[in-house]
This record gives structure tokens, sequence and C-alpha cells, in this order.
């Protein structure tokens, strides 16, 4: 490959980490060609990118990002897919779901400003709640004793309403 081939895709694959906010690196060295292909048609369907890099352009081009990548270049071996997303814990529950015996294993992740190394932190990964999911939560905390309050009023409203008929009917 010629010197400016490489610093055409590394300019790439750092584009596209500062346009997604979320990545996971990801090995696929085990994956077929059948199940690579059905892993990128979910991948497709759940709003991530999927790309192949080289390990050693994926380095260069997190090295020309201001963020400190370096607890992620010693995960940096062998065969290596990025998936990238806006949602920080999509890719772990795609990876979760699609999984059969550690296949496609997690490498890493950088995910809310966050690193996590080695598969045993997909748990955690899928934990994470959304942007969506954390204002949907902080909505229903905020309507909780309005609702409570409402409620309670009803409620007497009609215990006194059903009191006040029995005593009219007697």
């Amino acid at each position: 490959m010629r010197k400016e081939d490489k610093v055409t895709i590394i300019e790439q694959i750092a584009a596209t980490v500062k346009e997604y906010g979320h990545f996971y690196l990801v090995d696929l060295t085990a994956l077929n060609a059948a199940s690579t292909s059905a892993l990128r048609r979910e991948c497709y369907k759940s709003d991530i990118k999927l790309m192949m890099v080289k390990n050693t352009l994926l380095q260069k081009a997190l090295e020309t990002l201001e963020e400190d990548y370096s607890p992620l270049f010693d995960t940096l071996k062998g065969s290596t897919a990025v998936m990238f997303s806006n949602t920080a814990n999509a890719p772990a529950k795609l990876i979760k779901k699609v999984a059969k015996d550690g296949i496609p294993g997690l490498k890493a992740a950088y995910a809310e400003e966050s690193f996590y190394v080695g598969a045993s932190q997909l748990d955690a990964l899928v934990g994470i709640k959304s942007k969506n999911e954390v204002i949907a939560d902080i909505v229903a905390l905020l309507q909780s004793p309005a609702k409570n309050v409402i409620s309670a009023l009803q409620s007497g409203g009609n215990t006194l309403h059903g009191v006040l008929k029995t005593l009219g009917e007697r």
C-alpha cells in the first residue's frame, strides 16, 4: 500500500472516530463469511457502522486525535473490527445477542468517555443507559409526585362521592 493511501485511510478513520461518540474494538477472526454478513446486516439495522481496520492504521489514527486513547493500544493485536455508534450500549447489546461461545469477542470499547478493556466488560457496557433512557427516567421521576397527589385527590373524591351517594339513597 502506498504512503498516500495510508494517510488517506488514517484520516478517514480519525474522521469516523470524531463523528461517532462511541466505538468498540471487536475480534471477528473466528467468523465465517456467512456469519460476518449476518453481523453486518444486524449492524446496519441497529445503526452501527462496522469497519475492518489494520491495527497500525487505527493506532495512528487514534494518535492524531486530541483524546488520549493509549489504554486501547494493547488490544490492537490480531484481526480487529471497529463498531461505531452514537448510542453507547447498542454495540454491546448486539454483540451479546449475536455472540456464540464468545465469538465475536469484545477486545475493548470507548463509551461515555470511558475505556472498557476486555471481554469481561460486556455486561457493564450493556448496562449503560443511553441519553434518551436517562431523560425518560428523569421525566418519570419528576412526574411521580404529581401523579401521586392527583391519584390521592381522585381516590378521595370517589370515596367521598360514594359515601354521599349511599347516605342519599337511605
